[in-house]
């Protein structure tokens, strides 16, 4: 995307614009770059991933980076679920292992609202953890971006 399109991904949202956004959104989360994906948030931006409360862009990352280091091999799905004026909601799955080998499909909902530029201010995050089987894992693509020929959560049954 060019920073002209970058410019269009802001509020009020359309239905192609949020779409944008959750896809830009997974591909940030799939570069398990915690400097790179807290750029999507300001810097005064409130969290609340599970149990855990996180506020500003350095505590962002802070998390980001343990979170990766914990959940090894991680590959993530967003879809849109719903949208409105400055706010976004999904819902996803990703994949990923601990360091004895045991995998898990986390599934999870978030709540997004945006500032008028189209950064990030709040995320509200729900997740639970399923253990699953290595054979039954279905994000298989190479570490990174998710292919665009890959199903989505809907096309899965997920």
């Amino acid at each position: 995307m060019n920073a002209q399109q970058a410019l269009q991904l802001v509020p009020p949202f359309t239905r192609e614009i949020a779409m944008q956004k959750v896809r830009r959104a997974e591909d940030g989360w799939n570069s398990r770059d915690p400097q790179k994906v807290s750029l999507a948030y300001t810097i005064d931006s409130v969290w609340r991933n599970r149990a855990e409360f996180v506020t500003g862009r350095e505590a962002i990352v802070g998390f980001l980076t343990r979170k990766w280091q914990r959940e090894l091999d991680y590959r993530l799905i967003k879809e849109l679920w719903a949208f409105d004026v400055d706010r976004i909601a999904v819902r996803f799955a990703y994949e990923w292992h601990d360091d004895p080998g045991n995998w898990y499909r986390s599934y999870g909902n978030e709540n997004w609202e945006f500032d008028l530029i189209g950064i990030m201010h709040h995320r509200y995050a729900s997740i639970n953890d399923l253990p699953i089987k290595e054979a039954d894992r279905k994000f298989l693509w190479p570490s990174g971006r998710r292919p665009d020929d890959h199903p989505g959560l809907s096309e899965l049954g997920l």
